[in-house]
């Protein structure tokens, strides 16, 4: 399953690329997900949680991250397992950053490969509003991470020192992603009418 987004963090272009190059900081904005620490072959540990009504996954694994200095991009290659539902992730995504008046403009296409129960969802669009609410969250969280930490200098990534950014892997609920699906629906009933 192919997906695209376009978003806008509301950070000058430095910041934000200086705060994607921090993998735990990124980790600790994105809902449902926690950073476990470095691999031995420099790949990154870690875990994504969902929840949609009674079905939660909890998807354990590795990616690989690449930056590009000169392009101001980033690549991922990642794939995890859900042992208690028997279901497997593979994602590859790359992230581009680009200025846009005093914010910065991030383009993402991903490629996500999904086997076992939560294939299924993917069939219903389930997966495509679970991303859209992620990035929603992510955007609003990275602000303040980003904004939080602009008015200090520190030579290593501290995120306990950060009170703006959300603690806790807190998986995305059900009651979000029906808001989503509902305006998304409603957005696309007026465009079909207008």
């Amino acid at each position: 399953m192919k997906l695209h987004q376009e978003f806008v963090i509301a950070r000058p272009i430095d910041e934000v690329w200086s705060f994607f190059r921090d993998v735990p900081r990124v980790a600790m904005c994105v809902p449902g997900a926690e950073y476990i620490g470095p691999t031995d072959d420099a790949r990154h540990a870690g875990k994504v949680s969902a929840k949609v009504g009674p079905f939660q996954a909890s998807f354990e694994g590795e990616a690989d991250v690449r930056y590009d200095e000169a392009t101001k991009s980033v690549a991922l290659e990642g794939k995890g397992v859900d042992r208690k539902g028997a279901s497997r992730g593979k994602m590859s995504m790359a992230c581009t950053l680009k200025e846009s008046g005093a914010g910065t403009a991030i383009v993402v296409d991903s490629d996500v490969q999904l086997s076992g129960t939560i294939a299924q969802f993917g069939r219903t669009g389930l997966i495509t509003e679970i991303a859209n609410a992620l990035v929603a969250n992510f955007v609003t969280n990275a602000e303040a991470a980003i904004g939080a930490r602009g008015t200090t200098v520190a030579s290593e990534p501290d995120v306990a020192a950060s009170p703006s950014i959300p603690s806790g892997a807190k998986p995305i609920g059900a009651v979000a992603l029906l808001m989503l699906a509902l305006r998304g629906r409603f957005k696309s009933l007026f465009r079909r009418t207008a």
